[in-house]
């Protein structure tokens, strides 16, 4: 299926906000059937502890993992899900025949899953697999029309244009669960798509904003992210900052915005999770903890607000807020975000597979850590660029990527 375009930033094309009809108006009697895609992550983690707080309003049908069995069998002896998924076979090959709680069935193999989060007792699907992996999943519930509360950044990054058409001829939702892009779904609420001028990301600058020199950072230094705690391949993005360069590349199909309406500022707080720059110079911004429990609960109870689990602030304590921009030379990738998001076709899976590869060889030791940006820029700009590809296309090129940074790791 060939992919194009989405239509240029409009007064006609608002930011969805989701299907007020949906399962989201049902009573705490009527709970809410949950796909929990990449239970054991992070933000898997985070999302039981909503669901668990919800006071049955939310109940996890299904829970899905690749390899992680032992957490994963916990989870469903304490949550009681309907379904536990497991993708990859050896991993479910390890699982005995009475691991499973009462009422629990096992699926394996990502063909299983595909199925399931197509199952009408399925009302939203949390895509929080990291990578690649996610996209599958994720096209296969947007296919049968759920709302889907999108963890994922790499699904749009890669495929933006696809996954955006294809949501909105199955009459599907797309609710974004990243801080940045929950704070963009909330803040643009205050005014209508043509009077934007800015949409800004925040971002953290991660432990080396004021380090003067990044060359011989460790990975121990890397993962150590002074604001928030995340696995490996996400704190190593932040240290980057390439965690923005895919956040801008992730708004731009979103919110069907052009790049040049999309900006990143250093926040050091984490506190002010985005904003949104309005015609009239309003700047409406979004504040809460960095506590990723509160953009999870958001996407899976829109469009209701709900009291929840996550942290409040506390302005009995004083707050401080500092705004500073990017040093461009010292973090290129988040021109490189910039460039991406313009050209869009292949070039953000493409930039997505460099990145994946490039951080799993310095997470390896393989890599310097400023050698990350370097080859992710030199494999974007020798790529086979196509402004309008197949999922094969992206797929195939996702592959080369990989490939091409294999090669300059290993020479």
């Amino acid at each position: 299926m060939a992919s194009t375009p989405p239509p240029p930033f409009s007064p006609s094309a608002p930011a969805p906000l989701g299907r007020p009809d949906d399962a989201s108006s049902r009573g705490p009697s009527q709970a809410l059937g949950v796909a929990v895609l990449g239970s054991t992550g992070s933000i898997g983690k985070s999302t039981l502890e909503v669901i668990a707080a919800s006071g049955g309003l939310f109940h996890p049908h299904l829970l899905a993992a690749h390899t992680s069995v032992g957490p994963l069998l916990e989870q469903a002896r304490i949550h009681r899900p309907a379904w536990v998924v497991v993708t990859d076979p050896a991993a479910a090959a390890t699982i005995g025949a009475t691991a499973l709680p009462a009422g629990a069935r096992l699926a394996v193999g990502p063909e299983a899953l595909d199925d399931l989060v197509r199952a009408p007792e399925v009302d939203r699907v949390v895509s929080a697999i990291v990578g690649a992996a996610g996209l599958r999943s994720t096209l296969a519930a947007l296919d049968a029309g759920k709302t889907v509360a999108l963890a994922n950044k790499e699904t749009l990054v890669m495929a933006g244009a696809l996954v955006m058409r294809l949501a909105a001829e199955r009459g599907a939702v797309l609710l974004p669960v990243d801080s940045e892009h929950s704070a963009i779904h909330q803040a643009l609420r205050s005014g209508t798509a043509d009077e934007v001028v800015r949409v800004i990301l925040t971002a953290s600058g991660g432990p080396f904003r004021t380090r003067e020199s990044l060359e011989g950072v460790t990975l121990e230094e890397a993962l150590r992210h002074p604001t928030w705690s995340m696995g490996p391949k996400i704190t190593i993005d932040s240290a980057t900052m390439m965690n923005k360069a895919l956040e801008l590349i992730e708004a731009r199909w979103l919110f069907d915005l052009p790049a040049e309406k999309l900006a990143v500022v250093v926040h050091p707080q984490s506190v002010v999770h985005s904003m949104v720059e309005f015609v009239d110079g309003s700047v409406i911004a979004q504040l809460s903890p960095p506590d990723m429990k509160l953009p999870i609960q958001y996407a899976l109870s829109h469009p209701r607000r709900l009291d929840g689990p996550a942290r409040r602030l506390d302005f009995r304590l004083g707050l401080r807020l500092d705004f500073e921009p990017p040093d461009p030379v010292r973090f290129p990738a988040v021109r490189l975000g910039h460039e991406a998001a313009a050209r869009g076709g292949t070039a953000g899976a493409v930039l997505n597979a460099a990145n994946e590869e490039a951080v799993g060889a310095f997470l390896a030791g393989k890599m310097r850590f400023t050698g990350i940006a370097d080859v992710c820029a030199r494999v974007l700009d020798g790529h086979a660029y196509q402004a309008d590809p197949s999922l094969d296309d992206i797929r195939r090129l996702d592959a080369w990527a990989r490939q091409e940074v294999v090669t300059w790791v290993s020479s």
